[in-house]
C-alpha cells in the first residue's frame, strides 16, 4: 500500500502523456523529459490529453508502484500550466495531491504549511 506523506515530494508534468506508456515509457519520460531521477522516490503524476486520467509513478526502494485513476465521468478541471516555454513540470504538497486526485483544484485549497518554527508565543 502506498500512502502519500507531507515529506513525500511530488512532481507534475505539465504536458499531457501518452498512457500506453507503462513503467518503463514513464520512467524514460521522468529521466528525458522531466530531467529527474524516477529512483528518487518521487512521485511523478501525468495527465492524458483528455483530461479523464491520471498517472503516479513512484518508486519504493523495492520497485515501482504504478497508479491509475480515470475518472467514471467529467475531466480533471485542473492542471499546471507552463509559466514559459521551458517549464516541464511542477511541485505539490501531499495535501495538494490529494485534492488533485480527487478532481479539485489544489492551488485553491488552504492547508496549513508543512513545516513552520515553533516558538514562544507563537
Amino acid at each position: 500500500m502506498i500512502q502519500i506523506t507531507p515529506q513525500m515530494r511530488m512532481l507534475v508534468a505539465i504536458e499531457p502523456a501518452d498512457f500506453r506508456k507503462g513503467i518503463d515509457g514513464l520512467a524514460r519520460l521522468c529521466q528525458e523529459t522531466l530531467k529527474q531521477d524516477p529512483f528518487c522516490g518521487w512521485v511523478f503524476v501525468f495527465r492524458n490529453r483528455q483530461a479523464t486520467a491520471i498517472k503516479a509513478l513512484i518508486y519504493d526502494g523495492q520497485g515501482f508502484w504504478l497508479c491509475h485513476k480515470r475518472l467514471s465521468s467529467g475531466r480533471f478541471p485542473w492542471w499546471p500550466a507552463g509559466r514559459s516555454s521551458t517549464e516541464v513540470a511542477t511541485t505539490l504538497t501531499a495535501h495538494q495531491l490529494q485534492v488533485l486526485l480527487s478532481a479539485g483544484n489544489p492551488t485553491r485549497t488552504q492547508a496549513v504549511p508543512v513545516w513552520r518554527a515553533v516558538g514562544p508565543g507563537g
